[in-house]
């Protein structure tokens, strides 16, 4: 498989292209090929630990005034799986995955709790490679506008609060939240969280329930919002 576009979509060539390939391996994948060591599950780790550090680093140059509890808030509400998901959609990572037959079927391709943990996957993959610097760079560009927000509205909102108080409004009801898929390895869970609220029902990815139902929350909101706007 040609890396290129890949390489350039997120600012970094690889000078072991292994490394790439195996943040881009389905255990699913893994398992059919007999052939094949590994998985993205060793190099998600490593990414997760990594994009972590990297932003926090980001945001005390950007932001050297802000407490430490600001600045704790801020990082978490950008390195959450529904973030990593974006990112990866925006770099076109799910065309470059490898996967299970099994998998590839039921659209695993552009199942967003495996584009998040493939997205970690890459950035420790970049850092085997080339170290926390250009891992640090590529966090920050591909992260750019959203390190430029991070203290705005838009990261600071308790959707489940404001989606609850529309939705008793609007269709005397509450919403209902389920969690509806966990998945990753045990250092480092997705969690899938469904809300239904009236004749609205939106699904959210995060690190564990609650940001999950944030999440959920959040989508489902637009969508009331907008459908009342039509």
């Amino acid at each position: 498989m040609e890396f290129k576009t890949l390489e350039q979509n997120i600012g970094y060539k690889f000078s072991d292209t292994t490394l790439l390939v195996e943040a881009l391996t389905h255990k699913s994948y893994a398992n059919e090929d007999s052939k094949d060591e590994g998985n993205y599950e060793r190099l998600e780790l490593l990414g997760d630990a990594v994009l972590e550090l990297a932003i926090t680093d980001i945001l005390m140059i950007k932001y050297p005034d802000s407490s430490e509890g600001d600045l704790s808030k801020g990082r978490a509400s950008i390195v959450r799986a529904n973030i990593l998901y974006k990112i990866a959609k925006e770099v076109d990572l799910g065309q470059y995955l490898r996967l299970g037959k099994g998998e590839e079927n039921s659209g695993g391709r552009e199942r967003d709790s495996i584009l998040a943990c493939a997205m970690e996957a890459v950035i420790g993959a970049v850092y085997a490679d080339g170290g926390f610097e250009p891992a640090k760079k590529l966090v920050a560009r591909l992260w750019a506008g959203k390190t430029d927000r991070v203290f705005s509205e838009e990261y600071d909102i308790d959707y489940k609060t404001k989606l609850q108080e529309l939705v008793q409004s609007k269709y005397r009801v509450l919403p209902e939240y389920s969690v509806v898929n966990i998945s990753g390895p045990s250092h480092n869970r997705v969690f899938k969280v469904k809300v239904s609220a009236g004749e609205v029902s939106q699904t959210g990815l995060g690190k564990n329930k609650k940001e999950a139902a944030q999440s959920a929350a959040s989508r489902a909101l637009r969508v009331i919002q907008e459908g009342s706007r039509a």
